[in-house]
């Protein structure tokens, strides 16, 4: 069974590197609930979670992107599997990006520390991939080209993810649009509508106690999308007290190998900004962040507001919730 998961799993990600670039939507609180970008996260936070965000990119620029994603998460057979949802719309300009997906981790635990567990994960789902062609203009009023109205397409996709952590460590690596690059192919007609290409996204953290109720944790996040620039972020965190997380990001480009075929002066220096959650209750997390362009872009926009909501259905140990919320990743 094992052996059977992680051949699985390298498969996924070898459809990744054999794919022939449309960005996935950014998240800056992914480290807040890591399910958005690595299935194998699903029921890490072991209870029921329910988690709602809204990103509004680069505010004052006419069509820039926005994000609207609900996820719900939980574990059955003792903890063992995680079963989750995500549902999402991504909307730029006259794009506009439909997605659901039904998530499934499997997970072990790695010697005898019952807090150190490996996890693999898959996701599988539909995207319905629009353009809205009255929001076009058009050099020819009798361009052909141009759709009337909203153009759709439903392409089936999937994710595959792994992903370990313990009481002080984590790490994980994921891809995404795994099926979806290669649905498109069997269209022959003009598919004016841009379908996600793959994703490969690059993990991890650690949490260093300072006092009772107060850690740091430094975290990092590699994202390469084959064709593109491959992003980093980094990321520092404080826990104050048990109630809230605050901390900053710096987001750039770098040289993870060589790629031909882009720009030679792009700019490297992407964003930086500033995040927080706060515990409001036991049950209710509360996340708002802040996204500062250091492109050209910093001239034409008012940055980026991403605002999320998290709660936990049914929980009753209070004690289990003060002791996991320094280690709940």
């Amino acid at each position: 069974m094992m052996k059977r998961i992680i051949l699985l799993f390298l498969a996924s990600i070898g459809i990744v590197c054999s794919s022939s670039a449309q960005q996935d939507s950014q998240f800056t609180q992914y480290i807040f609930n890591t399910i958005h970008i690595n299935p194998a996260y699903t029921g890490y936070k072991k209870e029921v979670y329910v988690q709602a965000f809204y990103r509004a990119q680069w505010v004052g620029v006419r069509g820039a992107p926005t994000t609207v994603s609900v996820a719900v998460d939980g574990t059955i057979d003792d903890g063992n599997v995680g079963l989750g949802f995500i549902a999402s719309n991504d909307k730029i300009g006259a794009q506009k990006n439909l997605s659901a997906y039904a998530n499934y981790a499997y997970k072990i635990q790695l010697g005898y520390d019952e807090n150190s567990k490996l996890s693999f994960g898959l996701a599988a789902g539909v995207m319905q991939l629009g353009l809205d062609g009255d929001k076009l203009t058009s050099i020819d009023p009798d361009d052909e080209v141009i759709p009337t109205g909203m153009q759709t397409r439903f392409f089936p996709d999937a994710r595959a993810g792994i992903y370990y952590s313990n009481e002080k460590y984590f790490a994980g690596l994921s891809a995404s649009n795994l099926i979806a690059s290669w649905a498109a192919k069997n269209y022959s007609n003009n598919l004016l509508v841009p379908v996600p290409q793959p994703h490969i996204f690059l993990t991890a953290g650690v949490l260093i106690p300072i006092t009772y109720g107060w850690a740091l944790k430094p975290v990092m996040l590699l994202k390469d999308d084959i064709k593109g620039p491959t992003s980093l972020d980094v990321n520092a965190f404080l826990l104050l007290n048990e109630k809230v997380w605050i901390g900053g990001f710096y987001r750039t480009t770098v040289p993870l190998y060589n790629k031909k075929y882009l720009q030679k002066d792009l700019t490297k220096k992407n964003a930086l900004g500033m995040m927080f959650e706060l515990f409001a209750t036991d049950n209710l997390r509360i996340g708002y962040s802040y996204d500062y362009s250091l492109n050209k872009l910093q001239y034409y926009n008012y940055g980026s507001h991403e605002f999320s909501v998290g709660i936990y259905l049914g929980r009753k140990d209070m004690r289990k919730i003060r002791s996991s919320r320094c280690y709940d990743f």
